[in-house]
């Protein structure tokens, strides 16, 4: 194991964080991706796929990552049960068009296996584990089609398939056994030449980590080994900033990163190879980017359209990077700033949203916080589904994704960054200007950010300070006069401070204060100036992209033309 390298020390001073590009995929490179997709099923593509099989795997893979073992269970029991869906094994059809692309996803990639080895011995998981494989084969052996040919689902399919060999190929069946060697030559095949093009990011990077994987555990040797790196090397420079954290700005992406490339090193080391410098150096950065966006619960804060998922799944994956690292501490284009004394930690947005090429779905989240008192949170943001696509209706999931449902501030009842409804963003914030200090005992954040200067003519300045205790953080929100647009009537502004559930509010007469109790933990008192406080109903998506209704508190009035200035505070109470 090795100690992440970074700087341990916040560098004092401003700096500029500018957004990417925000484009998505050009007309060009759609069209390319589709003509590819449609050349699967032509005979000159099944011709190249054609070739030796293996007749066993040169090595077996230790799978780092622990499965959830309910879920295991439950695979033994007949039931295969995926945030709350359940199919039996008996009736599973891989190509039914109502699976729903989470639990899809969650089939295709055999990522199942992992639960299911947590519940099961070889000899009890490989007779239902084979069953499963087997219908796959029937559905998609020989059809190269989608979503099971998707070059990233193959190379989680092949790391899995590796990893638990002993649970599908147990079977003495020597006509089965021949089946899903081949499967894996014919999917290593296809990877090597699909693999760059699946979507920049997470993707790709899978889909080039299954060309190493099948090159190191399957068959191709050094020549396929050789590509797989230098596609490997392209991927992660493309989709990871210099911080570690990927372009996506997703949480949730980030612990997939971290969850893969513990699997690639695995493999490494089965194949008895050193794993390049560039992997080592992005899993170290990786798992340092992902502790900075945990809470006190050591699970996830909700950003980017993402939720908590959950403390287990958080532990698993650092424990299995190998990797020991402190949460980064000097976040560029991730963005997510930490703030740590005692037991409050406090994830702070202090960066553009990402590009729309990186990231669908992206929220206009720029400048919220979160916060929570050891175990409990208590400031948060609504969250979203995650990575189960599909499990919100449509309306909600596109307002999740607004400003109003981050806890910061919004301007005439509009998002700092344009959201749309196919999932991109728009105009809006273009950079972030952000300064760090840590002297007297404190720790203080001023960032600044430009996403209403085109409509309003105001930038929105925040400034965020947590006492060495931990007991006290400080906020104040500044509207300030930037640019010649400037609307002579005043605007309606509203800060937003979103509570988690069970949080308990009672405000004070004047309306500038209010009392949280916590239900197990301390109380804190909110106190603010500049605008009119009130509670209003929020709701806040849990680690299974389940919604609770909650409360936020709202500072709401009105600011004249060329700006002005709110304040607020958090104190623990007792």
């Amino acid at each position: 194991m090795s100690l992440a390298a970074g700087e341990d020390e916040i560098e004092p001073g401003k700096r500029l964080i500018r957004a990417g590009d925000d484009r998505g995929l050009s007309l060009a490179e759609r069209l390319s991706n589709q003509l590819h997709r449609l050349a699967w099923r032509t005979p000159f593509h099944a011709f190249r796929l054609r070739g030796r099989f293996p007749l066993k795997l040169l090595a077996v893979p230790k799978d780092p990552v622990a499965g959830d073992r309910a879920a295991g269970e439950a695979i033994l029991s007949g039931n295969i049960v995926h945030r709350g869906r359940t199919i039996p094994v008996d009736s599973l059809d891989f190509a039914a068009p109502d699976l729903g692309a989470d639990f899809s996803n969650y089939l295709q990639s055999f990522a199942w296996l992992r639960d299911l080895a947590a519940a099961a011995t070889r000899e009890r998981g490989a007779k239902v584990a084979e069953k499963i494989v087997q219908k796959w084969l029937t559905a998609y052996g020989e059809t190269v089609s989608e979503p099971a040919w998707r070059p990233d689902l193959w190379g989680r399919r092949i790391l899995f398939w590796a990893a638990y060999a002993p649970y599908i190929l147990s079977s003495r069946d020597l006509v089965y056994r021949s089946l899903v060697l081949n499967g894996l030559a014919r999917g290593a095949r296809h990877l090597d030449r699909s693999a760059e093009k699946a979507p920049p990011g997470i993707a790709r990077i899978t889909a080039w980590s299954g060309v190493i994987a099948s090159a190191l555990i399957v068959q191709g040797g050094p020549a396929r080994l050789k590509s797989g790196e230098a596609g490997l090397l392209r991927a992660l420079g493309a989709s990871l900033h210099e911080d570690g954290g990927l372009v996506s700005r997703s949480p949730i992406e980030q612990l997939a990163l971290v969850e893969l490339l513990g699997q690639l090193r695995a493999v490494y080391n089965a194949g008895q190879r050193d794993m390049p410098d560039f992997v080592s150096e992005a899993l170290s950065g990786s798992v340092a980017a992902l502790l900075a966006v945990t809470l006190g619960d050591q699970a996830l804060s909700s950003w980017q359209g993402g939720n908590m998922l959950s403390r287990r799944r958080v532990a698993a994956a650092v424990e299995g990077s190998g990797v020991r690292a402190r949460p980064l501490r000097q976040a560029r284009g991730w963005g997510y700033q930490r703030m740590e004394a005692k037991a409050v930690v406090v994830v702070f947005d202090a960066a553009p949203p990402p590009p729309s090429r990186a990231l669908v779905g992206g929220s206009a989240s720029t400048l919220a916080f979160e916060m929570s008192d050891g175990a409990r949170r208590i400031v948060i943001n609504c969250g979203g589904a995650g990575e189960a696509a599909g499990a919100l209706p449509s309306e909600l999931a596109y307002g999740l994704r607004t400003t109003a449902a981050h806890s910061t501030l919004v301007l005439g009842d509009r998002n700092s960054t344009a959201v749309h409804e196919d999932g991109s963003l728009g105009k809006g914030v273009g950079q972030v200007e952000l300064g760090l200090d840590t002297t007297g005992g404190l720790t203080e954040i001023d960032a600044t950010h430009d996403g209403y200067v085109r409509r309003y003519g105001l930038l929105h300045q925040r400034q965020l300070s947590l006492s060495a205790d931990g007991a006290e953080l400080k906020g104040q929100d500044s509207l300030i006069g930037e640019g010649s647009r400037r609307r002579g009537e005043p605007i309606p502004f509203a800060v937003r401070f979103h509570l988690a559930p069970g949080i308990e509010v009672a405000t004070t007469a004047d309306g500038q204060g209010a009392l949280l109790r916590i239900r197990g933990g301390p109380s804190w008192q909110f106190r603010c100036r500049g605008g009119l406080l009130g509670v209003e109903e929020s709701l806040w998506i849990d680690g299974d992209a389940r919604p609770h209704p909650t409360q936020q508190l709202v500072i709401s009035g009105e600011t004249p033309p060329d700006g002005m200035t709110i304040g607020w505070g958090l104190r623990r109470a007792g």
